[in-house]
């Protein structure tokens, strides 16, 4: 099996292991044992069970973002761009559960890495909500006066919530469909310039 190989099937055994365990109850021995490798083979390229959770970030999150842009590139629109933001990110949590859980709860309760990583993946994905608003905004599409670094937070807040509600409940009361077009229309509502607030 190749090096890059071996990687790849340590990260998603991790994700697995975070999901089902939590990362401060997993074991680098469950990991490998997921994984189907030594213990010894993990630390062949990862320093320690933190470092894992670094790597995974910033790989599943590269996808992410590339899954994205990809998906924003099929359309001209900085008004519908949102509604597909908004469906594609919620999209990516139904079907990507134990990532999504690993990514929404887990690392959030690392202290460690939420105070020490500098979280760049993190703040390129948001930064794609700023861009399509300030794109808006030389369209005249958007009010001026939106402040896109504030909007950028509040939009993906909400989409957050939802992923985290989706995550710890049992049971969805909303479809992908309805929770990304009530979200996104909430929004483009609010800073739409007249004229513009509905999307045909």
């Amino acid at each position: 099996m190749k090096a890059t190989d071996k990687h790849q099937k340590i990260i998603q055994a991790a994700v697995k292991i975070f999901a089902r365990n939590g990362f401060f109850n997993s074991r680098i021995s469950e990991i490998a044992k997921e994984a189907n490798v030594a213990d010894g083979t993990i630390y062949l390229y990862f320093n320690n069970k933190y470092d894992i959770l670094i790597s995974l970030f910033e790989e599943e999150m590269g996808k992410i973002i590339t899954n994205m842009r990809e998906e924003l590139a099929k359309e001209e629109n900085p008004l519908k761009q949102l509604e597909i933001f908004s469906r594609v990110h919620l999209k990516i949590v139904e079907e990507n559960r134990e990532l999504a859980e690993v990514l929404q709860v887990e690392i959030r309760q690392s202290s460690k890495f939420m105070k020490e990583y500098r979280n760049k993946k993190f703040a390129e994905y948001v930064n794609i909500i700023s861009s399509v608003i300030k794109k808006g905004q030389e369209q005249g599409l958007i009010r001026e006066d939106v402040m896109p670094g504030i909007l950028k937070r509040a939009f993906f807040g909400a989409l957050d919530e939802m992923s985290r509600f989706w995550i710890l409940s049992p049971q969805k009361k909303y479809s992908i469909h309805t929770a990304a077009k009530q979200i996104s229309d909430f929004f483009i509502r609010g800073i739409a310039v007249s004229g513009h607030d509905f999307l045909s």
